[in-house]
């Protein structure tokens, strides 16, 4: 490590240099980082010194993710900046490799984040492994008429949401068991923004919910879905049909989902588009925990021998076999190391992001046909993606 670089908690002179550096890097108003200090936690804050002085910071969101039915403890990394004065120093580097360092030492599996350059957060062992994208449909296109369920205005009450999120989530590869800081953000309108929430199904037994708010671009007005969760065919039903009495007043609806999204199935014509879409990146933290922890598909009993390469962690670093049955899987030291692989590469396999085809062609890893078959039973599972952004 350049020892010029200092990686620490943040004590109390901190703040306001970190604040300062946060607002410039992110576009904030004056004193808004304050509102992000107090949202994810001063706690869960690190900074990176040059000297007296603080050349950066960032923030370890401690989350899970559902992987395989399973929820995996992760760390999410948010806020990364630099001081103007300070790039190109190598500081973001050090800092993102001691925080990885920190997360092993806690015995955090693996780790997601954002990233404004790949680049930088490559060189400290990410790689892609998952999509966000955000879909827009035209309201007078949606003509699902058949509306199943009532959808009830209700008030933002946290805990019923949070119920049926969780149950969404546990069928999505990729979704956030969130911190309460990503719920604060979906309930809490910016200005002069009201938000809507609604729950799709009987008070006593909903099957959905949709929290929503209503803006005006210069491409027309639109509503911007904020959260939703459907568990039923029915509750998707209702979804679009009680969207599309929207149709009035406004335009178009913008809502997040998978890259291949299933509730578009639904609809009537191909008029749904992606607007935007963007790949967040994983870290296998410890390999061993990370293929513990998640989940593998019911019925499959598979080995899979792996060789892994991780620069920075060494206790990552050999042989490994993943044996794989009734939907859990186990690790042991040694192995005929099949399939050749560093860090890096092990994100999308894990995630399921790519096949072990795909990712040999792309020169992320080297196996044998008998391992690339195995992996491939052992990871297959829904594309995976995720609704929050941090």
């Amino acid at each position: 490590m350049t020892p010029k670089f200092e990686y620490s908690q943040v004590v109390k002179e901190d703040i306001q240099q970190l604040g300062n550096i946060l607002e410039q890097c992110f576009l904030m108003s004056p004193g808004e980082s304050e509102i992000f200090f107090n949202r994810i936690g001063l706690e869960n804050f690190r900074v990176i010194r040059a000297g007296e002085q603080v050349a950066g910071g960032l923030a370890t969101i401690p989350m899970a993710q559902w992987w395989g039915g399973e929820r995996v403890p992760m760390a999410g990394i948010a806020a990364v900046g630099i001081g103007p004065e300070h790039r190109g120093s190598g500081a973001a580097l050090v800092m993102m490799q001691h925080a990885v360092k920190e997360l092993y030492a806690k015995g955090v599996p693996i780790s997601t984040l954002y990233p404004a350059t790949q680049r930088l957060y490559r060189k400290a062992g990410y790689e892609q492994g998952g999509i966000s994208s955000t879909w827009e449909v035209p309201t007078q296109s949606i003509l699902v008429k058949e509306q199943p369920l009532p959808v009830i205005a209700v008030r933002a009450d946290h805990e019923i949401f949070y119920e049926l999120y969780q149950q969404h989530a546990r069928l999505n590869n990729g979704f956030l068991d969130r911190h309460q800081g990503i719920w604060q953000g979906i309930f809490k309108p910016h200005e002069k923004e009201a938000i809507y929430t609604y729950l799709i199904g009987r008070a006593e037994q909903p099957q959905g919910y949709i929290i929503f708010s209503q803006h005006q671009d210069q491409d027309g007005s639109f509503i911007r879905v904020r959260d939703w969760a459907v568990l039923t065919t029915a509750a998707a039903q209702s979804f679009w049909s009680f969207l599309g009495l929207h149709r009035s007043q406004i335009k178009n609806v913008r809502w997040k989902g998978s890259a291949t999204e299933s509730l578009t199935l639904l609809l009537p014509e191909q008029t749904a588009k992606q607007k935007a879409t963007s790949y967040w990146m994983l870290r296998v933290v410890d390999v061993v925990k990370a293929l513990e922890k998640r989940g593998y598909p019911l019925g499959i009993q598979a080995e899979l021998h792996l060789e892994i390469q991780d620069d920075l962690l060494a206790e990552n670093n050999g042989r490994f076999i993943l044996s794989v049955a009734n939907g859990r899987g186990e690790v042991t030291s040694g192995g005929k190391g099949e399939m050749k692989l560093d860090i890096r590469g092990l994100a999308p396999l894990y995630t399921g992001l790519f096949t072990p085809q795909q990712l040999q062609l792309a020169g992320q890893l080297d196996a044998t046909e008998t391992a690339r078959f195995a992996a491939t039973q052992i990871f297959a599972g829904a594309s995976p993606w995720m609704a929050d952004f941090f």
